[in-house]
């Protein structure tokens, strides 16, 4: 049976990489991975990032209109978590949050040799079958 599942590679970079990455990601530091990224059309997005840009539009429309409003503005919060998601960064390509295996593998192959360096601490591929990976509050 074909995997049907869609994937999302996120990575996690040393501290001061983070900041960098968040802050100025056309930093010279950042080149090796630019590049790799760059050729498989695809960008990082911090995910406390995320987090918080969820918790501000809801706060904005409303956070009846937004399931995960309360786990999501008390994970931004909580200081541990904030740390641990202050350091990791989801990779979209094309613009899309999740894609197809061969997309996944593909950038994961090319990163590789990055992981346990200067630039990229650990990486890892979630796919979006629910069974796989623990869903937030509501979520299921």
């Amino acid at each position: 049976m074909p995997d049907r599942s869609d994937y999302q590679i996120r990575l996690a970079l040393p501290e001061a990489v983070a900041d960098t990455a968040r802050r100025a990601p056309d930093d010279p530091v950042l080149k090796p991975l630019a590049d790799i990224l760059a050729r498989h059309r695809a960008t990082m997005k911090c995910q406390f990032d995320a987090f918080a840009d969820y918790v501000a539009a809801a706060e904005k429309d409303g956070p009846g209109h937004y399931p995960l409003y309360a786990w999501t503005k008390a994970t931004i919060e909580d200081p541990a978590k904030r740390t641990k998601h202050l350091a990791s960064f989801a990779i979209c390509i094309d613009g899309q949050e999740v894609y197809d295996k061969v997309a996944a593998d593909a950038i994961e192959r090319d990163l590789q040799p990055l992981v346990g360096g200067a630039l990229i601490a650990r990486m890892s591929k979630y796919d979006t079958n629910p069974a796989n990976n623990p869903q937030p509050p509501g979520a299921r």
